[in-house]
């Protein structure tokens, strides 16, 4: 079942030690890339100097990308052949930008998958209740592929897998369908969120799964109730206690009775555990690394046989745990010995935690996460949290400092810049863009400042990736906002002094943003909307060169579950979906001897 490969890296490599190598020293000595993925923030786009685009970008690119349509621009960068390029505009690519472009595509791991040549097993429609049409595609092949994986390592060492371990279950989709038909699997799901419990366990009683208890209702009075609370009215407790007293009143008790009028979320699901029949075990609580002795203790207590308990043989496996979770998982299969394989796929990279600490003179560019105005954001990189980025030595030690990704990096790295369409590229310029000039305003009249978040390094000229302005996140806005410049600067305003998370920064805002005019607002549009290609242009390639970010991090992965002698001969990275339905597609997996 391994691949060929054990991480999907191009041709031209002619090793996978080979392609790590330049991996490193690609990270590691191009400005360029250090720039776009942790040098630049879209805050500061019209703040610093004249502009990022002329700060952060080799000039003899400027004539070309200034000219170049942005749509055309995407496909250059993902999708055209970089042999045969033929280009009609007045300004041809440099061959410098389209050497970076090269490198890039080449230090980023494949995303292509191939599903099996046969047809994989239907999710029954009771168990895909709930499930978007990504979901379900999610499910339907990373359970034949974790099953598959089982098979491999039954044959491995002669003994099968005996529970799967979900780590960060949310609802369940996954083990639903793992523990249902045609499966039959064994499921501990582990999920911090109470509520995702709840719904979990309610989606197993649709399906079958799970037994629910038999409780009266009186239909018609139910049926008012439902319609007093309103839409989703019935899932907050205090609504629904309140809804059933004024409708219901002295008719819960009947001859019969109590009649109750809980959802059938809040009832009590019963697992029937019998031979060759599926069971799922929820553990709730937040995991905070990947020893997982608490969760084992408590695995199958009562269901499975005395001689199954002291043959646990567990597989991690995850679609989409987020953050750290990923790592927890994966440190899982060195920390516990009952841990015979993981299957992870991770993503949120934003949410992982930084290890090495603050950026040093190595990383001239790197700017270390800020501590927002509004106490949002923490200084993450001064946590020097064991659990976070980079997991594996080599990857930790490398250049002896080690290698160092911020927040902004890592958030670009969930981009999936070969699915942009042009409506939806032009959306989030658009809101960029506002966001952009908005903070250059906040700049002007003295909402914010410029700070300096690394005093000069000896050696190195002062440049303006040190200086930054405050980070004042606003976060949504309501979709009329967005409409033009001035409507997202009233929304900006109005929520800043009006919501009581930016408490502390409310009469500020207020003070100095208050007395704008229309025509103020407008003339800074009129000066700044010509600029607009340049933030669209720079945007675009943060996001194509996080494509390497994203590498870097699954083989920092790999390379930690290689460095361990159990594993060291079984471990891969694989696609395992289809990218333009899921592009978090990148499965790292690693097998016990």
């Amino acid at each position: 079942m391994a691949p060929e490969k054990p991480l999907p890296h191009s041709d031209v490599f002619a090793s996978t030690e080979e392609y790590v190598q330049a991996l490193l020293g690609f990270v590691g000595t191009s400005d360029v890339f250090q720039i776009l993925c942790g040098g630049v923030h879209i805050l500061d786009f019209f703040t610093i100097g004249n502009g990022l685009f002329n700060v952060a970008l080799p000039e003899e690119w400027h004539p070309f990308l200034l000219s170049c349509d942005i749509m055309r621009l995407l496909d250059l960068l993902a999708r055209d052949d970089l042999d045969n390029l033929s280009y009609d505009g007045e300004h041809h690519p440099p061959s410098s930008f389209i050497d970076y472009v090269r490198s890039v595509r080449n230090l980023s791991l494949s995303r292509t998958y191939a599903p099996p040549e046969r047809k994989l097993p239907t999710i029954a429609a009771t168990v895909s209740v709930g499930m978007r049409p990504k979901k379900v595609h999610e499910v339907t092949n990373f359970a034949d592929y974790v099953q598959r994986l089982s098979r491999e390592v039954a044959e491995h060492d002669g003994n099968d897998i005996s529970h799967f371990v979900d780590f960060g279950s949310g609802q369940n989709y996954l083990g639903r369908a793992l523990a249902s038909e045609p499966y039959n699997r064994h499921v501990v799901a582990v999920e911090g969120r109470e509520h995702n419990v709840s719904a979990a366990k309610g989606f197993d009683m649709s399906s079958g799964l799970a037994v629910a208890p038999k409780v009266r209702r009186n239909k018609k009075l139910w049926e008012k109730i439902r319609q007093a609370a309103g839409p989703g009215g019935l899932k907050d407790p205090e609504t629904r206690a309140r809804v059933i007293r004024e409708i219901a009143g002295d008719e819960l008790v009947d001859e019969g009775g109590v009649v109750d009028f809980r959802p059938r979320n809040d009832l009590t699901a019963t697992y029937e555990v019998g031979e060759g029949k599926g069971f799922v075990q929820y553990v709730s609580g937040r995991l905070d690394s990947g020893d997982l002795a608490d969760v084992i203790q408590n695995i199958d207590k009562g269901v499975v046989s005395e001689n199954e308990k002291r043959q646990l043989r567990l597989m991690a496996v995850s679609i989409h745990s987020c953050g750290n979770l990923s790592h927890h998982a994966i440190r899982s299969l060195v920390m516990n010995p009952d841990m015979r394989a993981v299957a992870i796929v991770g993503c949120c990279y934003n949410l992982l935690t930084e290890k090495l600490g603050p950026p040093s003179y190595k990383h001239p560019y790197l700017r270390p996460t800020l501590q927002a105005v509004n106490g949002r954001v923490s200084k993450e990189s001064d946590r020097h949290d064991p659990q976070g980025f980079p997991m594996s030595n080599r990857f930790s030690t490398y250049n002896e400092d080690g290698v160092r990704l911020n927040i902004t990096a890592r958030m670009m790295a969930c981009q999936a810049l070969q699915n942009w369409t042009e409506k939806e590229s032009e959306s989030f310029f658009t809101r960029h863009f506002f966001r952009a000039v908005a903070q250059k305003m906040f700049l002007d009249r003295g909402v914010v400042t410029k700070v300096r978040h690394r005093e000069p390094t000896p050696g190195f000229d002062d440049n303006p990736f040190d200086m930054s302005t405050n980070p004042v996140i606003i976060g949504s806005l309501r979709n009329s906002c967005y409409t033009s410049l001035r409507a997202y600067v009233r929304g900006a305003v109005d929520k800043i002094t009006t919501n009581t998370e930016f408490a502390e920064y409310a009469d500020l805002m207020r003070e100095k943003m208050g007395s704008m005019t229309d025509d103020e607002i407008e003339e800074y549009e009129r000066i700044y909307l010509p600029r607009k290609k340049e933030l669209c242009v720079v945007w675009s390639l943060m996001a194509f060169s996080a494509i390497v970010v994203e590498s870097l991090i699954v083989t920092d992965r790999w390379t930690f579950l290689k460095e361990h002698g159990d594993v060291v001969d079984k471990a891969w990275v694989e696609p395992v979906f289809d990218f333009k339905q899921s592009p978090r597609n990148l499965v790292v997996v690693g097998i016990k001897k």
